[in-house]
């Protein structure tokens, strides 16, 4: 059952400040469009995400997995229908059930929210819900900046987005609509769709003005996505006159068995990155059934899980790797080592840990039969 979600970034965000409209603006080590887009694409719920941009920044931001890109219109309204008449004429893309209208504004939307909207979306009988907040104080009318009178507050609420809604009523209620709405409930009820009203989020706040940057910044960096990841490896000694750790060969009665280089070390930290990503371990992505890989270097390995680290929005906070051995000794090579991983990872040595420890002489490793290593490393938003 697709969910598609429409997320309207086609405006000029005037009112917020600044040289360039506010979905482009920096926040928090992110554009705001980017923390929006990626609340969604966190989203499992979520089959297909589209972008509704203004025709001149189209160049500005690139579809990806899951994500694509349409244009936008004059108005607000203008734009969402441009967003479900591309999501009705892409069927092939899958064909949608339930659309989400989102305002790229409201960058500090948790990806749980968005669940709980879908949801609530597809309970029985439903056919639109949409977020909001019971208004709780009070309200005045004023005047060149005097109070001129008061405004009874029961049963008013701050309307919040994603708005979500059967696509095929909600497409049909923008065919039908002229001119401009303030949101799309506005255009649904015109088209006599009853909406429902869910909990919002008072976190969910929308970028109108400057100082809402600050508020917004506030909010991303309480939430802000961690990835931790930890690997672990174990190779066996074999004749030879050096082992490989961490990139560096280090002079030794033997050496480590492996379909590849049997860097035990490199592998280790590898596996502890793909793990951060939820992305499986080398086997996955190298397989030594495949012949190709056999000797290979494993930095061939820790550069592919780089990239993905990239490829996710992410960049590697720091890295600790402990080998555990009987012999060789690591310290003296523990510096070439960190200064080979921040070579090839782009992490400063100040954030790299090699380290080795024994195990007292006790199991394979005390018997010198092998070395094992363990890592573990933090993500962080890019």
């Amino acid at each position: 059952m697709t969910i598609a979600a429409i997320i309207v970034a086609a405006g000029r965000g005037t009112r917020a400040g600044g040289d360039m409209p506010k979905q482009w603006r920096a926040l928090a080590g992110r554009r705001v469009i980017d923390w929006t887009v990626a609340a969604f694409e966190a989203t499992p719920e979520i089959s297909r995400i589209v972008v509704v941009l203004h025709p001149e920044d189209v160049d500005l931001f690139a579809p990806r997995d899951r994500v694509e890109v349409t244009t936008g219109a004059a108005s607000r309204a203008g734009s969402v229908r441009n967003g479900l008449e591309y999501l009705d004429a892409t069927p092939d893309k899958g064909e949608v059930v339930y659309t989400m209208i989102h305002d790229v504004a409201r960058c500090c939307t948790k990806p749980a929210y968005v669940s709980y909207v879908s949801y609530e979306l597809q309970t029985p009988g439903t056919r639109a819900v949409a977020p909001a907040l019971p208004v709780t104080d009070a309200l005045w009318e004023g005047t060149d900046g005097h109070v001129t009178g008061t405004r009874d507050r029961s049963g008013l609420y701050r309307a919040q987005t994603p708005q979500a809604f059967v696509f095929k009523d909600i497409l049909a209620a923008h065919r039908a609509f002229s001119g401009d709405a303030a949101d799309d409930v506005e255009v649904a009820r015109a088209h006599g769709i009853p909406v429902r009203i869910i909990d919002g989020d008072e976190s969910n706040l929308k970028i109108t003005h400057a100082p809402d940057f600050i508020r917004a910044e506030k909010i991303l960096r309480d939430q802000m996505d961690i990835r931790i990841g930890q690997g672990y490896d174990v190779h066996r000694f074999d004749l030879g006159d050096h082992v490989m750790l961490c990139g560096v060969a280090i002079p030794h009665t033997k050496t480590l068995q492996g379909h590849s280089d049997a860097d035990v070390g490199m592998h280790a930290l590898t596996d502890a990155i793909y793990g951060a990503l939820a992305q499986g371990d080398i086997g996955r992505h190298f397989p030594p059934s495949d012949p190709q890989w056999k000797g290979a270097e494993s930095h061939i390995f820790l550069r592919h899980a780089v990239e993905l680290v990239r490829e996710k929005g992410f960049k590697i906070n720091n890295m600790d790797v402990t080998l555990i051995c009987e012999h060789p000794k690591i310290t003296p090579h523990a510096e070439a080592m960190i200064a080979c991983l921040s070579s090839i990872t782009g992490v400063a040595q100040d954030r790299i840990s090699v380290k080795a420890t024994t195990s007292e002489r006790l199991g394979f490793t005390g018997r010198e039969e092998g070395i094992a290593a363990q890592a573990a490393v933090t993500l962080v938003p890019a």
